[in-house]
């Protein structure tokens, strides 16, 4: 497919949409709490209605991640699941337009010593961050205990990709581009802590195959890689919007044991136990909405 080519003109009709996208998020970041989770209620209710594909994906994923449910206990979870997906985009609005600040009081953060632990080594961290709802806005929420760095994919739409950009800036230390390798070891190598999130499938030539929910999943490598070239420890983040749907939970835990192994598929398991430890407390919460097991062992047919 024929990469998409943007006018440099950053007012082109082209970019209207973009802006308008902008627009509606700084404005939904200043609503009072309660409208935030009506209208994020209703942005996820009227995606289950529509987005067919979407729900087909999400549905895929929660029947080979949780075969014990029955028919109508996983639409239910589908049906949650787009609604906190919903929310999540206005959390991510505040988590992108709003001073983290006002929020200290909805947040509580737990196993903080084990990241004191970590820091105090002298050679930074690598944070397993996870593709929940609440990721940008977990990211805020971070920084007003640690500093860290981030890695991300760019937008291709230079306009979001500006705002984002910047946006994650503003939470961040530094936001780094997911292909920039060197740039990740160079922070990490500096004693910062970076944030990187190892639980979506990036192709077979990035991935070994490890179990994920019980199923064979494409596990990127990277992130053993990035340990052994660092030295730096990986600690895992747990982050969560509560049953209260006002306040939030951050939670570190030991930094994983024996890690790289030097065993690529060992380390992908490991990573893809604690990841799914997390999604487990709240499963509605995670982005079941992409194609986690896309990519096959040879021979498999595609689950979409």
């Amino acid at each position: 497919m024929a990469k998409k080519v943007y006018p440099a003109n950053h007012a082109h009709p082209r970019y209207w949409g973009a802006w308008l996208g902008i627009t509606l998020m700084r404005l939904g970041a200043l609503l009072p709490w309660r409208f935030k989770l009506a209208l994020g209620r209703g942005i996820g209710l009227m995606s289950w209605k529509l987005a067919t594909r979407r729900r087909h994906i999400t549905d895929t994923n929660l029947a080979l991640c949780f075969p014990e449910l029955n028919d109508q206990q996983r639409a239910d979870l589908v049906r949650k699941t787009f609604v906190a997906n919903g929310i999540g985009i206005l959390e991510t609005a505040t988590g992108w337009c709003r001073d983290p600040e006002h929020l200290r009081h909805r947040v509580a953060f737990r196993g903080t010593e084990y990241m004191d632990r970590a820091m105090a080594q002298g050679k930074g961290a690598l944070i397993i961050g996870i593709h929940f709802s609440t990721l940008d806005l977990g990211g805020a929420l971070h920084s007003l205990f640690f500093p860290a760095d981030v890695v991300y994919r760019p937008h291709d739409n230079p306009v979001f990709e500006n705002f984002m950009t910047r946006a994650r800036r503003g939470i961040f230390g530094a936001a780094i581009d997911r292909h920039d390798l060197r740039g990740v070891v160079r922070r990490i190598k500096s004693g910062h802590a970076v944030w990187y999130s190892p639980d979506q499938d990036f192709g077979r030539e990035a991935s070994v195959f490890a179990p994920f929910f019980g199923v064979t999943a494409a596990s990127i490598k990277l992130t053993a890689k990035i340990a052994k070239m660092t030295g730096a420890p990986v600690m895992p983040l747990m982050f969560h919007r509560n049953p209260d749907n006002r306040t939030y939970t951050l939670e570190y835990l030991p930094a994983l044991e024996n890690f790289p192994s030097g065993d690529d598929v060992a380390d992908a398991a490991q990573v893809n136990a604690f990841i799914e430890q997390a999604i487990r407390r709240h499963p509605e919460q995670y982005l079941w909405l992409h194609r986690r097991f896309k990519t096959r062992p040879p021979g498999e047919r595609s689950f979409y």
